[in-house]
């Protein structure tokens, strides 16, 4: 994960099962929480600003990650289409441009 940015662009790894899908998410979180390299960031948007909230277990392993060092971000324009600007629990609110920035510098891994 080294030199990656991680676009999580929803709330739900892969198609399918919604439940299946948050707890996959969760345990990809805690294996990126758990590795030594971490990534050079984590910026969500779209659906993917739902993990900084209360309403996904993400947003503890997200926590987690900031307290490691790992910048974790939420668009600013996708926090304001869904109203969770006060639910934040994780994160902290970016523009588009940080990310075109960040994705001028590493590689993007994104999960959808």
């Amino acid at each position: 994960m080294h030199n990656k940015v991680i676009l999580l662009a929803s709330d739900q790894f892969g198609k399918g099962e919604p439940e299946l899908g948050e707890i996959v998410m969760e345990t990809f979180l805690v294996h990126v929480k758990q590795a030594e390299q971490k990534p050079a960031a984590i910026f969500c948007m779209n659906r993917g600003v739902f993990n900084l909230t209360e309403q996904s277990l993400a947003h503890l392993h997200l926590k987690e990650l900031e307290e490691q060092g790992v910048p974790v971000y939420g668009c600013k324009t996708c926090v304001e289409h869904y109203g969770v600007a006060d639910k934040l629990k994780a994160g902290q609110i970016a523009g588009m441009n940080l990310f075109v920035e960040l994705s001028g510098k590493h590689e993007v891994f994104t999960i959808s």
